[in-house]
């Protein structure tokens, strides 16, 4: 097993702890490799009534997944690694989506990219005031993937078109008013509640348990926000959001213009239509769409020129592509990856 995650059992509870704190407990191939049979066990264990996953230090649950990794593999034509890498993180997506019991993960800190595909597809995430929720690949020359084209779309009105597009960031509030945070518990807190989950005996009993640690986080600041981004982002098109975001005179819709301005043209495209059709999609379908968009655009210009730009030269000045035309858009909705389509 690798030291980077841990299992243990405590009472009835299966419990997870992400440790790769220096990397704010970036999701490798290597844990994902371990915690998919792990959760089987789990799943499969009478004596196992709920899983919680957590992550080690004060900064992050998991911010994502680990994309310099993926970047080598990327500008070295090894896609052979980056399709492993692909299945078999959304086939653990999969996994924790259908868990038969309880998963629970308690997302104090950062929560992003393969972060929140280990977290938004359980039954419940539990927010602390230090949670800081983003969907941020349109910044990094991709699309939000992990299950986002599934999860997004289902969002209250047009919201999740904004956070995928925008990767706009969320603190505690505003991910339990929009749904991504099932609870908000205070973080000193956290240490009573995995005790008393430990003790629950059914699903009945941690749902019990979860209500009566829970609290209100406060008023949540994208609230008031939420009629202009449902008149916006609920287009058809995207060249719709753009023509409305233009005709607003709220200073909010010029802030939000020029974050989408600054994300890859190209990209921004894809996103938009990925969930669009996500919310007419079964979650399988979902993942198979992503995992053709994967292929298609991992290897592409913009991800390897975005991660360049963002997280290892750090000059913040990609050079993005234009955006492609509408039937190049499309087209990578249907390229069949040479490794085969994504089966469960």
């Amino acid at each position: 097993m690798t030291s980077e995650i841990h299992f243990e059992r405590q009472g009835r509870l299966g419990r997870i702890t992400l440790d790769r704190p220096k990397a704010l407990n970036a999701l490798t191939l290597d844990q994902v490799h371990v915690l998919h049979p792990q959760l089987d066990a789990w799943a499969a264990d009478p004596e196992v009534t709920c899983v919680v996953i957590e992550g080690t230090g004060e900064k992050a649950f998991c911010a994502g997944g680990d994309i310099k990794q993926l970047y080598e593999a990327c500008k070295a034509g090894d896609l052979e690694f980056v399709a492993a890498f692909y299945r078999d993180e959304y086939r653990l997506n999969r996994r924790i989506k259908t868990m038969p019991k309880p998963y629970i993960a308690l997302i104090g800190g950062i929560v992003m990219g393969g972060g929140v595909g280990v977290s938004v597809h359980g039954k419940y995430r539990i927010a602390t005031e230090k949670t800081l929720f983003a969907m941020p690949e349109t910044g990094i020359g991709f699309f939000p993937d992990v299950g986002g084209s599934y999860f997004l779309p289902h969002l209250p009105g047009a919201i999740g078109q904004y956070l995928g597009l925008t990767g706009t960031r969320l603190k505690a509030a505003d991910t339990l008013h929009v749904g991504v945070a099932t609870h908000y518990v205070d973080s000193a807190r956290i240490p009573a509640l995995v005790e008393a989950l430990s003790e629950a005996r059914d699903e009945a009993g941690v749902a019990a348990t979860l209500v009566g640690f829970a609290s209100d986080p406060g008023p949540a600041p994208l609230d008031d926000k939420r009629a202009l981004i449902d008149r916006c982002f609920g287009h058809d098109s995207l060249d719709q959001v753009f023509a409305a975001l233009e005709a607003e005179t709220n200073p909010f819709a010029a802030e939000t213009l020029a974050t989408l301005r600054a994300k890859s043209p190209h990209l921004v495209a894809v996103s938009f239509e990925m969930i669009k059709r996500g919310l007419s999609l079964s979650f399988d379908e979902c993942m198979k769409m992503e995992f053709r968009l994967a292929l298609a655009l991992a290897p592409a210009h913009d991800f390897v020129e975005g991660v360049r730009a963002l997280l290892i030269d750090r000059d913040n000045q990609p050079q993005w592509r234009e955006r492609g035309a509408e039937a190049e858009i499309l087209a990578a909705f249907d390229a069949v990856p040479a490794c085969g389509d994504l089966s469960f």
